[in-house]
């Protein structure tokens, strides 16, 4: 035990309590996958713990991915993210073709590659803010910054997926306004960025629904407002200590989703108001230190990259719980850490692993 808490501890000197709040959250997580998707797993595959099993391996994975990236000088990213950017784009490019992307629900999110599902998207997440990061430590370039931000953004939403591209502008836009750049470039495409999504919800049923229904969620309580209401069922049931974990009725068939997207709702729903206050804390301690160590590293390049990924993982878990409270419309974006899902959960703790390194460079209290 002493040998193994060496080689996590020894000379690092990074953020432990990122670190514990990090595997906090996985730990629970990988609980509340096993608690929500019980009922789905024993419907569909006959074994009440495939999901729980999936999402240990994949915790696992990526908890050693996070050691391993945690100890590579997060400089070397620098130097990588022109290829990064390069290899992003053509995965996004590639889970579009028919035979190559598959194809669930009406989108076409995932690359399948044996034993795992690749989402480009994830993966996108993560490299560019890599590459903006990279982009404003070398000059304030905004046309190669916008160039790269529309054509993710735009093969993001090809899939569809509204939820991610969202993400992606606004942590964007959070790392050009850390950086320094001229604000005023940014400002301009505000209007252009708010008709564009405009248009794109517009012209899409589905999407329109899902703004409608946001608007008056008591409009079609058996059909576009369903799941909404399920989920605030769901969160009304629990009070302020909850029913207990495993005694959720919810994920019986009634709440879509219930390990995925939803998952807030059964934790709300299992341990009340304190389990999702609890839950806000612990993400609200990981914005807390994530910008700590921005503040605290000297060199633009870690600094920026700090920033991105906090931001990443502050944004996506916003959305998520609004979503779950009635605060935004659902727009399918997991909760990081804690929703099932393989490339999600593996490329957030890929992300915590270069913060952990760049958290290295100085001790902090």
């Amino acid at each position: 035990m002493k040998k193994l808490k060496a080689v996590i501890f020894s000379s690092l000197g990074f953020d432990k309590k990122l670190l514990f709040t990090v595997l906090a959250l996985v730990i629970f997580g990988v609980v509340m996958v096993a608690n929500a998707s019980v009922v789905d797993a024993v419907r569909t595959f006959g074994d009440e713990l495939f999901f729980a099993k999936r999402q240990v391996l994949r915790a696992v994975g990526g908890l050693i991915i996070m050691l391993v990236l945690s100890r590579i000088p997060y400089q070397i990213w620098n130097k990588l993210a022109l290829p990064i950017i390069g290899i992003t784009v053509i995965l996004l490019v590639a889970v579009l073709i028919p035979g190559v992307g598959t194809d669930a629900l009406g989108a076409r999110r995932w690359i399948n590659i044996g034993f795992i599902d690749l989402q480009p998207a994830e993966f996108a997440k993560l490299a560019l803010c890599i590459y903006f990061a990279h982009l404003f430590t070398k000059r304030q370039a905004f046309l190669p910054f916008i160039f790269a931000l529309s054509l993710t953004v735009g093969l993001v939403m090809l899939e569809p997926d509204m939820g991610t591209a969202a993400i992606i502008v606004i942590l964007s836009g959070i790392i050009y306004f850390v950086s320094g750049a001229n604000l005023g470039y940014l400002l301009t495409l505000i209007p252009i960025g708010l008709i564009a999504g405009a248009i794109f919800i517009l012209t899409s049923d589905y999407r329109r629904e899902r703004v409608l229904t946001f608007l008056n969620p008591s409009a079609d309580p058996l059909g576009t407002s369903y799941h909404i209401r399920q989920v605030l069922i769901a969160l009304g049931s629990g009070g302020i200590f909850g029913l207990g974990l495993g005694q959720s009725r919810q994920k019986y068939l009634f709440l879509p989703e219930p390990a995925t997207d939803s998952i807030f709702a059964i934790i709300g729903e299992e341990f009340g108001f304190v389990g999702g206050l609890a839950v806000i804390i612990l993400f609200s301690c990981l914005v807390w230190r994530g910008l700590s160590i921005a503040a605290r590293v000297n060199d633009p390049f870690g600094r920026l990259l700090a920033v991105g990924i906090t931001s990443w993982i502050g944004i996506q878990a916003f959305i998520n719980l609004s979503a779950m409270v009635a605060l935004l419309p659902l727009t399918g974006v997991p909760l990081p850490f804690l929703s099932y899902g393989g490339s999600a959960l593996v490329f957030n703790l890929a992300a915590m692993g270069i913060l952990l390194n760049i958290s290295s460079q100085r001790r902090y209290g």
